[in-house]
């Protein structure tokens, strides 16, 4: 069983890295953290958002539905994986869902309103990396349970497969929002 979960993690960060940069092999237990994270309640009062613990923006953009995304954090860790987080604030007058932003893979329909169908694109290495996801097809991801109330601010995170140690900038996508580049953080 043990080593069928390492079997099919492997297979996923393969999946999700793209071709051949060498690193896709590596494995970690230490996205249980990361899981535990997108049980997170999406209500504003339930946790501090990102501004308030003092966290600075890396990039913000502001697209449809009045959505401004601001990105906090973009941290590479030892196991071969990056951790993007920030906030979202609904601008609107209406609930936001996140429906768009949970990706178009059969895969990924699954995970309700998510920021599941996030990419990081590196640009230098024309790569793209994909939101990792477990055996069952669930992204390490924030969900947006119930929503984003309208102006309500919320935090989110989204785990990829790391690029190389080479590449310092990679640019943010998700939804129809317009992209970011980010600077890439060594975790400390």
């Amino acid at each position: 069983m043990a080593f069928s979960l390492v079997a099919a993690m492997s297979l996923a960060v393969a999946s999700c890295g793209g071709e051949g940069d060498g690193d896709s092999g590596k494995e970690s237990t230490s996205s249980s953290p990361a899981a535990t994270r997108e049980d997170r309640p999406s209500s504003p009062a339930a946790q501090p958002s990102s501004e308030e613990s003092g966290d600075a923006v890396l990039a913000e953009v502001k697209g449809g539905q009045e959505l401004d995304l601001k990105i906090t954090s973009a941290q590479r860790d030892a196991a071969g994986f990056v951790t993007v987080s920030g906030t979202v604030t609904n601008g609107s007058g209406n609930a936001w869902t996140a429906a768009d932003w949970r990706g178009d893979e059969r895969e990924l329909r699954d995970n309700g309103g998510s920021i599941a169908g996030a990419s990081l694109v590196d640009g230098g290495a024309k790569k793209r990396y994909l939101v990792l996801r477990d055996t069952q097809g669930r992204c390490l991801c924030t969900r947006f349970v119930g929503g984003v109330n309208p102006g309500a601010t919320t935090d989110w995170f989204a785990q990829f497969p790391a690029p190389p140690a080479s590449t310092k900038k990679v640019t943010f996508q998700v939804g129809s929002m317009p992209p970011a580049e980010i600077p890439l953080s060594e975790a400390q």
